[in-house]
């Protein structure tokens, strides 16, 4: 089946919303606005990564391919095959990563399409699958390296002897392991001054907050909140938006705060994208959805 003939972008089609809290609602999401389904009919949608113009990339896994969803409301195909890239990100010189777990490997994907595979071993091992990542101001790289048995793989047990979380130094010669105490990492973000950093484990159910150190190793360990999540994303003023059943937001200090119900069995992963960088994008299963919101996010 073709599927780039398949999936048709689809006039604004207002889902609607539920929030836990009503008194936090106008503090957080634009009067008026509703969740919109912008896309379906994919198998599995991750990873969204809106780039400097607010153009969101994000993966359908399972069809192999980065979709992305342009300011002008057009959805095309930017890359496939594109090596099961799962968690997608943006560095600031305008390349794409990808955690193209095919064959467990890091892309670096230039403007021109152009794909180059970073090191991405650990102890010369393969890694588990790397899941999903966060690139600091000076082109450090964080990533979650869970284990998810792939159909794809011919390996059928883990190559890692933890599921952890790697850093990879702006020279983007060396991995090293910065965590190795949770149950699954999985989301990463971390905040835009580069100091603080926030893991999800989704197996262990709880989020982490760490002090990111010059060398790029993490320390102060501190419990953040009591979720876990598929993926993350943070606003300019520190709210930070866990995924799983719907959009789940905790405020810096980790309240939660309200949550975004979404029509869909598992929401996997949230961007922030458009111009003014307003709009919350939710990739959720088969669809693709979008909410306007009052305080403008991170492109982490």
């Amino acid at each position: 089946m073709n599927f780039n003939k398949f999936i048709i972008a689809l006039p604004a089609i207002f889902i609607g919303f539920a929030f836990i809290q009503k008194e936090n609602k106008k503090e957080i999401i634009q009067p008026g606005a509703q969740l919109e389904k912008l896309a379906d009919g994919f198998l599995f949608t991750e990873g969204p990564s809106s780039d400097a113009k607010g153009n969101v990339y994000f993966t359908d896994q399972p069809n192999n391919r980065i979709m992305v969803w342009s300011v002008n409301g057009e959805l095309s195909t930017f890359m496939q095959p594109c090596g099961r890239s799962n968690g997608l990100s943006f560095d600031k010189e305008g390349y794409l990563w990808a955690c193209a777990d095919e064959k467990n490997e890091l892309w670096r994907i230039a403007p021109d399409k152009n794909v180059s595979i970073v090191p991405s071993k650990y102890q010369d091992k393969q890694l588990n699958g790397p899941n999903d990542l966060w690139i600091t101001r000076n082109g450090g790289v964080y990533f979650t390296d869970p284990y998810y048995k792939r159909s794809w793989w011919n390996h059928t047990s883990m190559p890692q002897d933890c599921q952890a979380v790697y850093y990879i130094g702006p020279d983007h010669k060396t991995v090293i392991r910065v965590v190795d105490d949770l149950v699954q990492p999985n989301g990463i973000v971390g905040t835009p001054d580069g100091k603080t950093l926030f893991v999800a484990d989704i197996g262990g159910k709880k989020t982490w907050s760490y002090t990111i150190n010059k060398d790029g190793s993490l320390s102060n360990k501190i419990l953040f909140c009591e979720m876990g999540s598929d993926g993350m994303t943070i606003d300019v003023k520190g709210n930070i938006y866990l995924t799983g059943k719907g959009v789940t937001i905790f405020d810096k200090n980790g309240k939660q705060i309200g949550n975004i119900a979404v029509p869909e069995s598992w929401t996997a992963n949230v961007c922030f994208g458009d111009p003014d960088m307003k709009s919350l994008f939710i990739t959720a299963s088969k669809g693709l959805y979008r909410i306007r919101m009052k305080i403008k996010g991170t492109r982490g």
